[in-house]
């Protein structure tokens, strides 16, 4: 039995039509993958399903108590809400009390007894304890530091709260739109393999093609209007889908041919029109009618770089830098020597260094120490992931062109809209101000400044987010003709197999190291990023206000890359670990039974405030306990 369906759905947009008597069934089990370009309707799509928006005809029927839990593409608000209360806000009322509880327990010494008992009582009345493991369990899973502030994160790691508040309802039906956007590639693959074992219906938008690969087994396809679907995986698709544009292209031109033949019929002379079949006649009809009707394949980006000349032979000479944020060290005794035409990845977890690196390499930072010399007839294009290129506040002849009439392209004269159309900007979007559009219109507007200056380094700091797939293969293509050097910054993998021949990839402990190829073939002999299983992330990254500060505060201990055996005080620690974690669960369920009973706030003062005391220590024991567990376990490997 299916858990959502459409039936003929339709939507118009003005003007515009979005989806055209589209139909849709999803069933528990499906993961699907939904591609389109950007403005296809993708999102609204989502927003459809979801039931925030509502079908101009058509129906869509949700299987009576399912639950649906939506990622949505943008990043949860800064605010002074915990990492914890946006978990558990996940569970609606249950995630209420939950947080209430947890701000009671956390200050027990000042907590209201009354108020503590009775959002105990409504827990309980609720299966809110179970729920409430639930929070615990995503929370330690994602390793996020649940008492620091919304405000105090980092975008990748205010994206992965995100994650953590849409999976702790464990719902049968999953929307995740870009879920990878934000996220280092440590984070993306332990997030592949959590769907891959998901047994609800899954229904997800991402512009990683590799992410795409791993986890869907259905695909659908927005285009013109229409839902196109197709039982296989991403890469079968696309052969399909080949096939299909291919055979589309055919049918068109026999189409126009007959159509200009009856054209030519039709216009003939006295005697013909005397002698004309009326039927034919109709039929013409029809086909103007038809062909009216059709939708064109929307035209794809087509947009250039603006070459410099190029620069020395020598980009970029380190000798030994060591750079650190007060007692974070990012990058420790690094050497290297960039080359003209190069074309390197750098890899790392959030957090790394990667864009340190990139701002020692551009002189926009000095490193505290070692030796940096720089060529000679450097002209740098730089693409920030922050977007803060752009002032939302102007439109994009103002933030591209300068507000100009003309921009100047390789020595030719182009008009300001002709050239923003050549981004897929339409003449109305070009003064429409920045902060309007969407994520994947912003991504292509700072492409568009960034390549209208003549440039011989481009430095592309997580340059994918929000680009459709097509506009990525074009800008791959672009890349591979680049005569220049290329500096790139990616967390997709496929993206960086396509267009970098080495990488230099943060190993831990300001450790880099370079490596030969992409990162598929540094992958398969053995290279592994420092992710959820062997670092702690319990100090995250915090947000500031330039793009490199979610460098700043990173994991202090467990970040270590160094294989390590266990010895055989270790050994026999590990074996006593089951049993510890035992006795302490057995504990913590007598405490929380006791605090159960009816007349346990009745007792004095001393007697609650002791046996919440005990709770609350023994709870930190067992979470010392099984991460102790967990660390002596992966030494074992």
């Amino acid at each position: 039995m299916p858990l959502i369906r459409l039936d003929k759905v339709s939507l118009n947009f003005g003007t515009h039509i979005l989806f055209d008597n589209i139909e849709f069934t999803l069933k528990k089990g499906t993961k699907v993958g939904l591609l389109g370009r950007n403005g296809a309707g993708k999102t609204t799509l989502m927003k459809l399903i979801s039931g925030t928006v509502q079908p101009d005809d058509g129906e869509r029927w949700l299987r009576p108590g399912v639950e649906i839990a939506w990622l949505e593409q943008s990043l949860p608000d800064a605010d002074e809400q915990t990492v914890y209360e946006m978990v558990a806000g996940g569970l609606a009322e249950v995630g209420d009390l939950l947080n209430q509880y947890h701000n009671l327990i956390a200050d027990y010494e000042h907590a209201d007894m009354v108020q503590l008992e009775r959002v105990q009582s409504e827990l309980e009345a609720k299966d809110g304890w179970s729920l409430g493991q639930k929070v615990d369990t995503v929370i330690t899973q994602l390793q996020l530091p649940q008492e620091k502030m919304m405000s105090e994160l980092s975008g990748g790691w205010r994206k992965r709260v995100a994650l953590a508040r849409a999976l702790v309802r464990e719902p049968e039906f999953l929307l995740l739109d870009e879920p990878t956007n934000h996220l280092d590639i440590p984070a993306i693959e332990w997030l592949e393999k959590q769907l891959q074992d998901y047994s609800g219906a899954l229904l997800l938008v991402t512009h990683d093609r590799t992410f795409l690969q791993n986890v869907s087994n259905k695909i659908i396809e927005l285009d013109r209007g229409h839902l196109y679907q197709f039982e296989g995986t991403f890469e079968k698709f696309l052969i399909y889908r080949e096939q299909q544009l291919a055979a589309e292209e055919t049918a068109n031109k026999l189409f126009d041919k007959k159509l200009a033949e009856e054209e030519v019929w039709i216009r003939q002379g006295i005697k013909a029109r005397r002698t004309r079949n009326e039927g034919r006649v109709r039929a013409l009809e029809a086909l103007r009618s038809e062909r009216g009707d059709r939708r064109e394949i929307q035209k794809g980006a087509k947009f250039k770089l603006n070459a410099a000349d190029n620069s020395g032979k020598i980009v970029a000479e380190l000798t030994d830098i060591s750079h650190s944020f007060e007692q974070n060290v990012v990058i420790k005794d690094f050497s290297t020597t960039i080359m003209r035409g190069d074309r390197i990845g750098i890899v790392g977890a959030n957090g790394a260094g990667k864009s340190t690196l990139l701002k020692i390499l551009l002189g926009k930072l000095e490193p505290n120490e070692g030796e940096v010399k720089l060529g000679t007839k450097l002209e740098v294009a730089y693409f920030d992931q922050m977007r803060e290129h752009l002032d939302l506040e102007k439109n994009l002849i103002e933030n591209v062109c300068g507000g100009q009439d003309y921009i100047e392209i390789n020595g030719v004269r182009k008009h300001a809209i002709s050239y923003l159309g050549d981004f897929l900007f339409t003449p109305d979007r070009v003064r429409t101000p920045a902060k309007a559009l969407s994520g994947g219109e912003q991504n292509r507007a700072i492409l568009a400044k960034v390549f209208s200056r003549p440039a011989n380094i481009l430095v592309l700091d997580e340059p994918t987010n929000d680009l459709d797939i097509e506009t990525l293969e074009l800008l791959e293509d672009i890349l591979l003709k680049f005569e220049g050097t290329v500096l790139l910054v990616s967390h997709d993998r496929q993206f960086m197999d396509n267009v970098v021949t080495s990488l230099m990839v943060f190993e831990g402990n300001g450790t880099i190291n370079e490596y030969v190829g992409g990162y598929s073939d540094w992958a398969r002999k053995g290279g592994k990023l420092i992710g959820f299983e062997e670092a702690d992330r319990s100090s995250p990254s915090v947000k500031t206000t330039s793009s490199n500060d979610a460098e700043k505060s990173t994991s202090d201990s467990g970040s270590k890359n160094k294989e390590i055996k266990l010895s055989y005080k270790d050994k026999q620690e590990l074996e006593k670990q089951p049993a510890l974690i035992e006795k302490l669960e057995v504990e913590q369920s007598k405490l929380e039974d006791a605090m159960a009973q009816p007349d346990f706030y009745n007792k004095d003062a001393a007697t609650v405030e002791k046996t919440l005391k005990k709770l609350s220590d023994v709870q930190k024991q067992l979470e010392k306990a099984y991460s102790r567990w967990d660390e002596l376990e992966k030494l074992k490997r």
